[in-house]
């Protein structure tokens, strides 16, 4: 299993649709080979700063099937 943790800073007074935004990437990370689990935590000390934590089977999973896939270049 890998682990993906990403640091995630959004601008100021966008957290409303980042968080809109990231119910769209969730559907389609989850739907990829390889996906095991992902959970997102909203910093409590400063509201704009995000972790989002993704379990992938291989690091192949991550930067191959998800990151080159067409339903990632479309959301991105």
């Amino acid at each position: 299993m890998v682990l993906k943790v990403a640091m995630l800073n959004i601008k100021e007074g966008q957290n409303e649709l980042f968080e809109e935004s990231f119910s769209k990437a969730e559907k389609i990370i989850s739907s990829m080979s390889g996906y095991i689990s992902h959970d997102l935590k909203k910093c409590i000390e400063k509201q704009h700063k995000y972790i989002l934590l993704v379990n992938w089977e291989t690091i192949e999973d991550h930067e191959i099937g998800f990151r080159k896939s067409q339903k990632y270049e479309e959301w991105k």
